[in-house]
């Protein structure tokens, strides 16, 4: 008889034998049984039923085939997969019906998307970018923009032409105290790249054939909406378009010609927003400065009208008449 390593006795995991197990199994296939005194420090051989009693001694143990006890061990797993099979096989019987909907040509895929992280934000414009074929709109809202900025909206910019793709975008006035918002609009003097600015504007809009549009969903702008839903996709559309109409062509002269009472277009506008009862941060926001140059506007329309305070200058605003007069 073939010798046994002596193991002591141990707890059995799983499915698979020990090395214990393993040893004195193929101990018992080659000799067609074992001692059962040896078998007793591997109890999971006769649990997984490797092992069964001789019938002519007690104190022997047979050794089960491997090919049968392969077979007895596969049959319920085998069930198990027949099993699961049958339900995924009802499942999506069960979901079928949802799945031609889906396939429908009015059927809309994604209508809104939430770009979280401006990786992802990024990823997803730079997608829309490349499909893009016939038109680009966009708004810009604030003043000025840094030189790094303004050269990779050169190199966008020359990728859509290059292509054939029209580009409208919009600024707001502030952008024109910017030189290189000048220059960049010289440098994309094309007819197919048309630039326009406006004295305020919603927050930042891009939409690519009419058929997907982004718009930031936090401040930060570190959230955006990817949408896809044709009927959101056209309203947003359509007011760009009544921005545009609108707006001035940015090579053209500044829309800021003082009036005959010292009062320029920002400054009225400016009072208008003071009478609608914004602080000097929300109101730098909207017209796309910083807080310093609201507030020395604000102190150049107080000088004009005679005003000794702020309560004082809502007063004289809303009396002059400036809001009257359109800039």
């Amino acid at each position: 008889m073939t010798a046994i390593r002596a193991f002591p006795s141990h707890p059995h995991p799983g499915v698979e034998l020990c090395e214990e197990g393993q040893l004195i199994y193929a101990s018992a296939v080659r000799s067609g049984r074992v001692a059962r005194a040896d078998a007793e420090i591997v109890p999971c051989l006769t649990e997984m039923a490797l092992l069964h009693p001789d019938p002519d001694d007690p104190q022997w143990l047979r050794a089960v085939p491997p090919s049968l006890a392969l077979a007895r061990r596969m049959r319920p797993i085998e069930q198990e997969i027949q099993e699961k099979r049958r339900l995924a096989v009802a499942l999506a019987d069960s979901f079928e019906p949802f799945l031609a909907l889906s396939t429908q040509e009015s059927a809309v895929t994604h209508a809104i998307t939430v770009l979280e992280g401006f990786g992802r934000i990024n990823a997803a414009i730079g997608l829309a970018s490349a499909e893009c074929s016939r038109e680009v709109l966009t708004i810009q809202p604030g003043g000025s923009r840094d030189e790094d900025v303004l050269v990779r909206a050169v190199e966008g910019a020359r990728e859509f032409t290059d292509r054939g793709v029209t580009m409208r975008t919009l600024y707001q006035h502030t952008a024109r105290h910017n030189q290189g918002t000048f220059a960049y609009a010289e440098r994309m003097g094309h007819n197919s790249v048309e630039i326009r600015t406006l004295e305020e504007l919603t927050e930042r809009l891009m939409i690519f054939d009419r058929s997907v549009a982004f718009i930031p969903a936090r401040d930060d702008r570190s959230v955006a909406l990817e949408l896809r839903h044709p009927g959101i996709v056209e309203y947003l559309a359509r007011v760009f378009e009544q921005f545009w109409s609108r707006a001035v062509p940015l090579l053209e002269a500044p829309p800021y010609a003082p009036s005959t009472d010292g009062i320029t277009g920002i400054q009225r506008s400016i009072a208008r927003l003071l009478v609608e009862g914004h602080v000097d941060e929300a109101i730098a926001r909207r017209l796309g400065m910083n807080v310093r140059t609201c507030r020395a506007h604000i102190a150049k329309l107080a000088a004009a009208l005679g005003s000794g305070s702020r309560a004082q200058l809502g007063y004289l605003i809303a009396r002059s008449g400036i809001l009257d007069i359109r800039s």
